[in-house]
């Protein structure tokens, strides 16, 4: 792995923020939206705070799947005591391909209150976890930012990881401003035609571009401590996909050019076939190993020198041709 270039030492910005009454605000503003709900781009306007649901599936509280130390994520985030990674059932975006897709869109996990979710995050930092991790969090962010202050009263201190599709509408990321140390977001893929045959969303593209941009704006380049792990920043995740469906090199140069060609970036390789990826003939296909090492090469081309290398490739996830 090519070492993260910034050296830091931070303290979880959403402290600062609790002190000086800016998380309060921010609770107050997204727990209104539960009314009318346009939190993410589906923008379903159903009434979640009376039980509604729209696209998404969940309701007036978070469901939570599972919460635990978590040690398959990039080597920053996991250091040694692993990344203490919450999985949030349900998501607004549903891809027919996702790896996890009964937690996506089926009926997994248990709704929890907000002192249960900060019990939840300080127990994965009693556990020795680097960082609370806030998998598929996009639309239970009133949920998760209320629960803070009661955890930060019970001595929450680790960064809070904000791991998503990049399908988060610019005004909900606002609303994490002074809250989120690091933003964690796919961007998936460049071509509008692309989202809408795998997620019925063709505006992902354009989304998840503004998306990124905000997120750098608040958070700035990846920032590790002296023993290498993640304190602050953007990282970026993309997954190549079979027969280039992704994007990867004009997502690439809109990383470099629009963000910066510092961004840390993981160029995943383990896409498969999975939930309703079968049903699409262009995507019940492995990727190549050909593939994987043109989005490398891609990458590197079009001026990214911060990417994830996370050990040996798994051969089993990749076809020779």
């Amino acid at each position: 792995m090519i070492a993260p270039s910034v050296v830091s030492q931070r303290v979880p910005v959403y402290l600062a923020s609790h002190q000086q009454g800016r998380l309060a605000a921010a609770i107050a503003a997204a727990t209104a939206h539960l009314d009318d709900c346009t939190l993410c781009p589906r923008a379903c306007r159903v009434n979640r705070s009376a039980g509604e649901t729209g696209i998404c599936g969940t309701g007036r509280h978070a469901r939570v799947v599972s919460a635990n130390a978590h040690f398959g994520e990039e080597a920053p985030l996991v250091g040694t005591a692993g990344s203490g990674a919450i999985f949030f059932a349900d998501c607004s975006l549903r891809c027919s391909f996702c790896q996890n897709y009964d937690i996506s869109r089926g009926n997994a996990g248990d709704e929890v209150s907000d002192e249960e979710l900060a019990r939840i995050m300080l127990a994965l930092q009693k556990r020795g976890c680097h960082n609370v991790n806030l998998v598929t969090p996009s639309h239970v962010v009133p949920q998760i930012l209320s629960a803070l202050p009661r955890a930060i009263e019970g001595g929450l201190s680790v960064p809070l990881t904000y791991n998503t599709s990049g399908y988060d509408t610019v005004g909900t990321l606002r609303l994490l401003e002074g809250v989120v140390d690091i933003y964690m977001p796919d961007f998936k893929f460049w071509d509008p035609g692309v989202a809408a045959r795998t997620c019925d969303a063709p505006d992902y593209p354009e989304v998840a571009r503004r998306a990124l941009v905000e997120m750098h704006r608040q958070v700035g380049d990846f920032v590790v401590d002296a023993d290498g792990i993640a304190e602050a920043g953007l990282l970026v995740r993309h997954l190549v996909m079979p027969h280039g469906w992704a994007g990867t090199r004009e997502i690439m140069r809109f990383v470099a050019r629009e963000l910066s060609p510092n961004t840390y970036v993981n160029i995943m390789v383990q896409y498969r076939p999975c939930g309703l990826a079968r049903e699409i003939p262009e995507l019940d296909a492995l990727v190549s190993a050909d593939e994987y090492a043109s989005a490398i090469r891609a990458a590197r081309e079009e001026g990214i020198g911060r990417l994830d290398a996370w050990g040996p490739r798994p051969l089993m996830a990749l076809r020779s041709k």
